[in-house]
């Protein structure tokens, strides 16, 4: 497995594995059409940072998001990590993490910020990575 940065060239792929796991695994209601606004709303943001990992030419995952600049920090905020369904609990996603932390660290970022699913599935993955719920923050929403 090779990890590369990901592009905008990458959409048809990662439309089909964003499809694929969250239409399949997590039951969602997804079109080509809603995934494709949500992979590229990402992708083409300004500083957009994303990370393919590929086996041969074949997409296997990816993770995507941006920097964004505080006051006191530049942080990057993760916004997906997309596993193929097939090749889930094989440590793509782990591996896929630590690049991604590695070099997004290397071009100044101090912290990785993140929303996640409240479940233990998540709580898992997240936790042996070592991220921790933020204390000072929380999740505020209004259905209009």
């Amino acid at each position: 497995m090779q990890f590369r940065e990901l592009t905008a060239a990458d959409l048809p792929d990662a439309v089909k594995l964003y499809l694929d796991y969250y239409n399949g695994c997590e039951d969602g209601g997804w079109t080509e059409a809603t995934a494709l606004r949500r992979i590229r709303q990402v992708v083409t943001r300004m500083d957009a940072y994303g990370l393919a990992a590929v086996e041969g030419d074949v997409l296997v995952a990816f993770a995507m998001g941006y920097f964004e600049q505080y006051d006191d920090c530049f942080a990057y905020d993760l916004v997906e990590i997309v596993v193929a369904a097939d090749r889930q609990n094989c440590g793509i996603g782990t591996a896929l993490m630590c690049e991604l932390e590695a070099r997004v660290k290397e071009k100044g970022a101090m912290l990785v910020q993140l929303q996640a699913v409240n479940d233990e599935h998540h709580e898992y993955f997240y936790g042996k990575l070592g991220y921790k719920d933020a204390k000072n923050l929380i999740l505020k929403t209004k259905i209009l």
